[in-house]
């Protein structure tokens, strides 16, 4: 009697689950995004989530909360309600800060978010100066950097960002002398590069290209195995000498509180999939440097373990001091 008992529960509590996702969502959905609007962050969410308002019929309301290299956003999503209307958008930054922050830090990714999916992975990076830079190369940045220790600056949307760990194995591996200013996102440090507050920047194609074609930044390499195909005469670092580099660590993830029905998560996860077969959607994702993905939640979830290692011996590779 107790196991048919509990054989109608389960069934009941199917049938629940199932007509909530039916009717899910039936109000407006919160998106937290991880940086400030401008970045490449900020862009990538608005393309996906403006594709998402027109396939399930509701409108996503973004929400930028910026600083302490996605902490705060992340704060928030552990400490919204697991009910499929808030949600958040962000780079691996929240990941690298379980590991250059750890006491401080006040979620951990796999025990409080649920990964619903991995949007893109990047390409690779552009390196690039100020115009008002004398170096014209790689190896002229690298000299420069030397002649003038401590004076030659880079930006980064904050400590333990991925574009700093980007620039730090730059540093390592060449012998640069490259001084960090950290920032509270990556367009007020594009604006900083700009501006001459410091004199190169290492970020995605999404936010640098219009920049470089303008003549204001002078691009002096590609981070990634090839060089971008929207800007082929750019040469890799790996051809100026330094054979077998290769940087790629962006990445862009989709999060829902722990405790979410798993029924909503898959209802999310099938529409974002569905956004990103969208040819408007994929093609303003590669022409921002990135290659669209839209993996289910357990081959993301899996990723993310592996991402964690990766990092831990890039931030320990790097010098990155651990707080």
């Amino acid at each position: 009697m107790r196991r048919i008992l509990l054989s109608v529960l389960v069934l009941l509590f199917t049938a629940a689950a199932g007509a909530w996702a039916q009717s899910y969502p039936n109000r407006p959905i919160r998106l937290i995004v991880a940086f400030p609007a401008g970045g490449t962050v900020d862009a990538l969410a608005r393309s996906v989530s403006t594709q998402l308002e027109s396939q399930i019929g509701t409108t996503i309301v973004v929400d930028n909360r910026g600083g302490a290299n996605g902490a705060i956003a992340a704060d928030l999503l552990k400490n919204a309600s697991a009910n499929g209307y808030t949600m958040l958008f962000s780079s691996p930054s929240i990941l690298i800060n379980e590991i250059v922050k750890p006491r401080t830090t006040p979620y951990r990714v796999l025990r409080d978010f649920v990964p619903v999916t991995n949007i893109c992975m990047g390409e690779g990076y552009f390196l690039v100066v100020n115009a008002s830079v004398s170096a014209r190369s790689v190896k002229e940045l690298i000299a420069l950097s030397k002649q003038k220790a401590g004076q030659v600056t880079y930006g980064t949307p904050g400590v333990g960002n991925t574009l700093q760990l980007a620039t730090e194995v730059f540093n390592q591996r060449t012998g640069a002398k490259l001084m960090h200013v950290p920032y509270r996102g990556l367009a007020p440090a594009v604006t900083a590069i700009l501006g001459g507050e410091i004199n190169v920047l290492f970020a995605p194609p999404t936010v640098v290209v219009p920049h470089i074609q303008s003549g204001k930044l002078r691009a002096l390499g590609f981070t990634g195995p090839k060089r971008w195909s929207y800007l082929p005469q750019v040469p890799t670092i790996a051809e100026q000498g330094f054979p077998g580099y290769d940087v790629r660590l962006g990445w862009q993830g989709w999060y829902v509180p722990t405790g979410t029905p798993a029924a909503i998560v898959s209802r999310v996860n099938a529409e974002i999939r569905n956004a990103l077969a969208v040819p408007k959607v994929r093609d303003f994702i590669r022409l921002g440097g990135y290659e669209p993905v839209g993996d289910t939640p357990a081959a993301f979830r899996e990723f993310i373990r592996e991402e964690i290692k990766r990092y831990a011996a890039i931030v320990k590779q790097a010098g990155i001091k651990v707080q």
